[in-house]
């Protein structure tokens, strides 16, 4: 596919100046081509001495409408590594609250100025716990550090996409249920929205989406420019209706959810191969055409198996099909016999006369960069005026599975550095 794009070390966008009695000025403002997070602090150190940082910044990304030297960042449920029991999770700080932090960009560096901490209806912290049957249950049992077990949370949440609305609230999508949450300025739940009525206000997203894999939920969350719809996207093929018929898919569900009346569209997009991660976020250009950015999960300059995919993809809803279930059965309208995610590729798609939306390669970070792009995890996205693209890693709290259900530093193979939290900039055409 042809690529679209214009890249540079420094790239200029417009800054918005206003007072109060003179009309908006324009500024110039330029952006580097890479910012990191400074001095991220020392969240807890593990017993055999390594550190885990907060961090955790980078699962999703928001800019200020008022102000384009602010970033709002998002983290996910918290440092976390796999147990030695089938399906089970240790989770290192049961108590972390998934939080959003608010970043200025000053000398080429970012700066928290603000953490905004997650909240429930009541005002309490939400947690990063699996949440219990029937409410979004990710199968997995976790413990804590000291082997102890960690009961299921309701006020669990694997915060993963995020938009900031023209009130300055937050929307945010998560891999749990999967759930869509509404926040206000400072944390607190407004409402949440997911498949099993478990939320608040009573609103749902359709059935079908109960089937997403386990910790593959709605990876990716955009609200278009009229501040009136919101669009969601599934990082892999759900399991719908089982792990087993899907195998071989490349079909994800995109979501349009209308916030005023609870509408809903579906849509497919087709992944790259089945061998990838899949999709980890998506952001708007209008009401109908969106980025998204799509991934394995391998380090980018690696010396060893480097990563192979990482990129950029404009997409088109304007001709798709809309796939909605009117029955809103479980496991979302059939074609023949067979679900969507069965229908496996665009030969089963077409088979079915189903369109998905249409792709176009406009960035490969693994070649378009100034420099390599070195982290596993591509998973934000964000435009600026002047269709500047930035780009958020998750560094996952600077640590990773060390094999034997504990932490060790999450070290870059082409730097040499423990990972941390980037914004990439990028002009695009």
């Amino acid at each position: 596919m042809k690529r679209k794009l214009l890249t540079g070390v420094s790239i200029a966008a417009l800054m918005f100046a206003a007072c109060k009695k003179n009309p908006v000025e324009t500024l110039p403002i330029v952006y580097p081509a890479m910012a990191e997070v400074v001095d991220p602090p020392v969240l807890f150190t593990t017993t055999s001495g390594v550190k885990v940082y907060n961090g955790g910044f980078g699962s999703g990304i928001a800019v200020d409408a008022n102000d384009p030297n602010v970033f709002y960042m998002l983290t996910d449920r918290g440092s976390n590594v796999a147990g030695q029991i089938a399906n089970s999770i240790i989770i290192g700080k049961p108590d972390f609250d998934p939080q959003i932090g608010k970043f200025r960009l000053k000398d080429g560096k970012l700066v928290l100025e603000q953490v905004i901490e997650l909240k429930n209806q009541a005002g309490a912290k939400l947690n990063g716990l699996p949440n219990p049957i029937g409410m979004g249950a990710s199968g997995e049992t976790a413990y804590d550090l000291n082997g102890s077990l960690i009961a299921p949370s309701a006020d669990g949440i694997d915060s993963e996409g995020l938009v900031r609305a023209a009130d300055g609230s937050f929307w945010v999508s998560d891999e749990y249920g999967p759930h869509i949450v509404h926040f206000d300025a400072n944390g607190k739940t407004i409402e949440r929205i997911n498949p099993f009525g478990t939320g608040t206000g009573g609103r749902k997203i359709p059935a079908v989406f109960a089937n997403r894999r386990a910790n593959r939920g709605m990876e990716g969350l955009a609200i278009t420019p009229d501040g009136k719809t919101l669009v969601g996207i599934m990082q892999s093929p759900m399991y719908n209706p089982s792990k087993t018929l899907v195998a071989n898919s490349t079909v994800l569900r995109i979501l349009t959810f209308d916030i005023a009346s609870g509408a809903t569209k579906q849509y497919v997009y087709l992944m790259d191969n089945i061998t990838l991660t899949g999709v980890s976020d998506i952001v708007a250009v209008n009401s109908t055409t969106f980025l998204t950015i799509e991934r394995d999960g391998l380090y980018g300059g690696a010396p060893t198996n480097p990563a192979a995919f990482k990129k950029v993809f404009k997409i088109d809803l304007s001709n798709a099909t809309d796939i909605s279930d009117a029955a809103n059965g479980a496991t979302g309208k059939l074609y023949g016999d067979k679900t969507v995610e069965e229908l496996n590729n665009l030969t089963g798609l077409q088979g079915a006369g189903i369109t998905p939306v249409t792709k176009t390669l406009v960035l490969d970070l693994l070649k378009d960069l100034p420099t390599m792009y070195p982290h596993d995890k591509a998973e934000g996205l964000a435009l600026l005026p002047g269709n500047i693209l930035v780009i958020s890693n998750d560094d996952d709290f600077g640590v990773v599975d060390n094999g034997n259900s504990g932490f060790m530093t999450k070290t870059l193979p082409f730097t040499n550095k423990v990972d941390g939290n980037k914004l990439y900039f990028v002009k695009l055409k």
